[in-house]
């Protein structure tokens, strides 16, 4: 076993008579991804419910790791000059469930991005020293950037042309009423790092499957009096700028 490998606890919850075929099925495809992640499934427990009881299976994980001396990621950290950096296209995770729900019928490509970010942090943290860090789960990467402006006591102005979202996403949104910015991810991180050293960053990044699209897409800046409180907002594609406030209530019903 590595030094400082990460490790895991599986717990399984099984509804009476699920196919022995599914549950092998899951758990190879769970050591798979544990591989490609370079982390260990080293215990685990499985309670069996009776049918009606559970949605045919449930897994709860827990991890330990061990945090390097180098790194010092905190959401307070953000300093003006910084620059923000996303590891590929927004929203996908969101569209995705919301084109799935209901009656909508949309004829469109759309794809969760879930997947496992191991691997690409340890890329960003080898290129660049990470001043903040988060995953864009519920809220989007909106509410991330909205935790880091708070936090750090500074203003974050994204570059709307930078951020990358696929045609398709973009379609569903612009249907819907919705904001990609917004929509849940299931495979994308905010990071704010030095800007002298985003390019490089950016570019190791690029090499990952998934993360071909990873962008600088946004500056740090210091509150001012003509800007006297910390928040996001946004430079247009027509050259206005537009505020862009915490979530307040859920785009989607929960989904994770």
């Amino acid at each position: 076993m590595r030094r400082h490998a990460t490790l895991y606890d599986l717990r399984l919850i099984i509804e009476e008579g699920l196919p022995l075929s599914t549950l092998r099925a899951v758990l190879a495809s769970m050591q798979k991804a544990a591989d490609d992640a370079g982390v260990f499934i080293v215990s685990g427990d499985t309670k069996v419910v009776h049918k009606g009881a559970a949605d045919k299976l449930f897994i709860n994980t827990a991890g330990i790791g061990v945090v390097p001396k180098f790194v010092d990621i905190r959401a307070d950290a953000a300093r003006a000059g910084d620059v923000v950096i996303v590891n590929g296209s927004v929203g996908d995770h969101g569209a995705t469930v919301m084109a799935a729900r209901g009656d909508l019928a949309l004829d469109a490509d759309l794809r969760s991005d879930c997947r496992s970010l191991h691997q690409e942090v340890n890329t960003l943290l080898a290129s660049a020293q990470v001043r903040c860090l988060r995953d864009a789960t519920r809220g989007g990467i909106a509410t991330v950037l909205n935790e880091f402006a708070e936090s750090s006591g500074v203003r974050i102005v994204l570059d709307q042309h930078a951020v990358p979202v696929r045609d398709e996403v973009r379609g569903v949104c612009e249907l819907l009423g919705l904001d990609p910015l917004y929509l849940a991810n299931e495979g994308k991180f905010v990071a704010i790092v030095p800007a002298d050293q985003a390019e490089e960053a950016v570019k190791a990044l690029r090499k990952h499957p998934g993360a071909e699209q990873a962008a600088i897409i946004g500056r740090v800046e210091t509150v001012s009096e003509s800007r006297p409180y910390a928040g996001v907002s946004m430079q247009t594609t027509f050259g206005s700028e537009r505020m862009i406030d915490m979530l307040a209530g859920d785009q989607l019903p929960r989904i994770c």
